[in-house]
């Protein structure tokens, strides 16, 4: 499967729970917000850099985890060019179904 050169790409959905592709030019940003659900952030390449409400900065490399709470602020960026994986889990007011998986 071929990614988008940079920017979100929803991978896989199931209902309950998306995975989707993220990829991080140096110095791009995503602003401070919430999630009402919990999200695992995988980092696969380079190093994300992450705030949670206002504890001091993170940064996560390939290959960590990050987990975020419903609810919790958070904010992330990188200085060089990263990927990772977010997964989305326990979308409200949704049932589980089988795996649907994008394709080009």
């Amino acid at each position: 499967m071929e990614h988008s050169p940079l920017g979100w790409e929803q991978l896989a959905d199931c209902g309950a729970m998306r995975v989707v592709g993220l990829r991080l030019r140096p110095g791009q940003r995503v602003p401070e917000h919430r999630n009402a659900i919990p999200v695992a952030v995988i980092v696969t390449e380079g190093e994300l850099c992450f705030s949670e409400g206002s504890a001091e900065a993170q940064m996560a490399r390939a290959g960590e985890l990050v987990l975020v709470n419903p609810g919790e602020r958070h904010a992330y960026w990188s200085e060089v060019e990263t990927s990772a994986y977010l997964v989305y889990a326990g979308l409200p007011g949704v049932r589980a179904r089988t795996w649907t998986l994008r394709t080009r």
